[in-house]
């Protein structure tokens, strides 16, 4: 029987899977508990999960002890740019292109990208590419239209047409508000946006959200508020994202999702100074203790971002990359400090699905797809299944993209 072996060496790409794979022993959360289960995979989905299903022929069927780890779904992660984030202090300050393995490390098996501040030197067209790439290396990848400007850069000329005829794209994002890098956009300029994503996402039978960057201005969630005053559109609409950037910003969006939207936590890097913003941990520890709505909270890792710090001029002083191992990083830290497996999953898992209309993804069910992550007794990841195709195993990626150096 296969366990979880090392890496054997470089893979240029994702080899074929085999056609059936059956993981043995594991206790599996689909996010909730199941148990101690076996889990079957044919053809890139999952065919049926229950204890002791029988052993099929080794000519037909791939065997992986599990036992001793607990299996998951693989992460959504809705934010991370895709082809590098940055430039805000000049070309040398463009944050390089992300790759296969910095995601599959993370745990991350379905991706959305973004473009941020740079809808100049970067652009839709390259976002989508990546994107496409991403998909072809073996994970599922989607993507915003749009930056943090107005009007709202596109690949086709319009929002809708975009979300229509443009597969990857599921809305807009990352559209900014409270920022000073901002269009500062006003009440009319945000509902004219945020009607064009609703109705293109309802022809085109998608998420049809916008995601919306939140700096730290005093203005915080003002024009969202106002947007669901005054206009018929539904707030799932609205996603913003970096609710956790300061404390007064956060308690805003735990207002808001009484209202129906879902906000998102960023997993910052854990060497920034948190100043008066709350780590991702200590914003999901914070949500859950004074009783908000887990389901209308989703984390994100800002991969590939930058992360600048400004002074009171508009100038950078101190600049991070955000890295998707964050959100992995996040989950485990949630676990070593006593938070159950099964309350705060969601929020990396099935919350992002809902949200995006991935009925397939986040979930471990019959019919879904092939998407796990195993973890070892310390919530560490020790493999990760995209579509069903092993990219980590042992701890070891097995799998990377063709112009990555090495596999480890």
């Amino acid at each position: 029987m296969a366990g979880l072996p090392g890496a054997s060496g470089h893979v240029p790409s994702a080899s074929p899977a085999p056609t059936l794979q059956l993981l043995r022993g594991a206790e599996v959360f689909a996010p909730a508990p199941l148990g101690v289960c076996d889990v079957l995979l044919a053809a890139g989905k999952i065919a049926a999960i229950a204890p002791d299903l029988p052993t099929l022929p080794s000519e037909l069927c791939r065997v992986h002890d599990l036992r001793g780890h607990r299996l998951i779904p693989g992460l959504l992660d809705a934010h991370v740019h895709l082809i590098g984030g940055g430039g805000e202090a000049g070309p040398s300050t463009r944050v390089p292109p992300v790759t296969l393995s910095q995601l599959s490390r993370a745990g991350i098996t379905t991706v959305v990208g973004v473009l941020g501040t740079d809808g100049t030197t970067r652009t839709v067209a390259d976002l989508v590419a990546r994107t496409l790439g991403l998909r072809d290396e073996g994970l599922s990848a989607y993507c915003y239209t749009g930056s943090y400007e107005l009007p709202v850069p596109t690949l086709t000329g319009s929002v809708r047409r975009d979300l229509v005829f443009v597969d990857p794209i599921i809305g807009v994002g990352e559209l900014a508000l409270s920022d000073h890098r901002s269009s500062q956009p006003t009440l009319d300029e945000l509902l004219r946006v945020a009607a064009d994503v609703h109705v293109g996402g309802m022809m085109a039978g998608k998420a049809g959200i916008v995601h919306l960057h939140m700096g730290d201005g005093l203005r915080g969630l003002d024009l969202v508020r106002r947007a669901l005053d005054v206009s018929e559109l539904p707030p799932r609409v609205f996603h913003p994202t970096h609710v956790n950037r300061n404390r007064r910003l956060f308690v805003e969006a735990g207002e808001l999702v009484a209202r129906g939207c879902t906000v998102d936590v960023t997993a910052f890097p854990p060497e920034d100074d948190p100043g008066d913003s709350l780590y991702a941990a200590d914003a999901i520890d914070r949500w859950i203790a004074q009783g908000l709505p887990v389901s209308r909270l989703t984390c994100s890792s800002d991969g590939a971002g930058c992360m600048p710090v400004f002074d009171a001029h508009g100038h950078i002083c101190a600049m991070d990359i955000g890295r998707p191992t964050t959100l992995s990083d996040t989950l485990t830290e949630l676990l070593a400090r006593g938070q159950e497996l099964a309350t705060v999953l969601p929020i990396f898992t099935t919350n992002v699905a809902d949200l995006l209309r991935l009925g397939h993804k986040g979930r471990l069910a019959a019919g879904a797809d092939a998407d796990l992550v195993a973890l070892d007794d310390h919530g560490h990841i020790a493999g990760v299944i995209a579509r069903g195709r092993w990219l980590i195993q042992g701890g070891q990626t097995v799998v990377c993209g063709p112009f990555e150096r090495s596999a480890s």
